[in-house]
């Protein structure tokens, strides 16, 4: 009986990774993006969206609200906002950013949109013309 049940549950997991695996393979699996260099300035996503808050006033309240865990990301010059993506599942991207709340900076990395949301792995961050 027990030997019936662990073939059943077998069956069952690999009948479901099956289409998972299709799925993926189907969609092309993870997105490679395009590469890209672009400026803007790191904001506080939350402040930026909730109340308008951005500019040099605003950089402490920004750093202080990355360090809650609240994102970072850069409105870039094209009005767009740009959402670091993690390298690994679970790590944070504020690390890469906080020094840099409420600048001009230039990163390079790769774009990838989803769903109206404009992802970028960044691959360096750069304050040009010494901001």
């Amino acid at each position: 009986m027990s030997h019936r049940i662990l073939g059943l549950a077998t069956a069952l997991l690999v009948g479901s990774a099956i289409p998972a695996a299709a799925h993926a393979q189907e969609h092309g699996g993870a997105p490679a993006g395009r590469q890209v260099t672009l400026t803007g300035t790191v904001v506080d996503v939350s402040c930026l969206v909730g109340s308008g808050a951005t500019g040099d006033g605003h950089r402490q309240c920004g750093q202080v609200c990355a360090d809650a865990g609240l994102p970072l990301a850069i409105l870039g010059s094209d009005g767009n906002i740009y959402m670091p993506l993690a390298s690994a599942p679970g790590q944070g991207t504020n690390a890469q950013l906080r020094a840099h709340a409420e600048h001009r900076v230039q990163v390079t990395g790769r774009v990838i949109e989803r769903n109206g949301v404009r992802g970028i792995r960044i691959e360096s961050v750069t304050m040009p013309g010494g901001d």
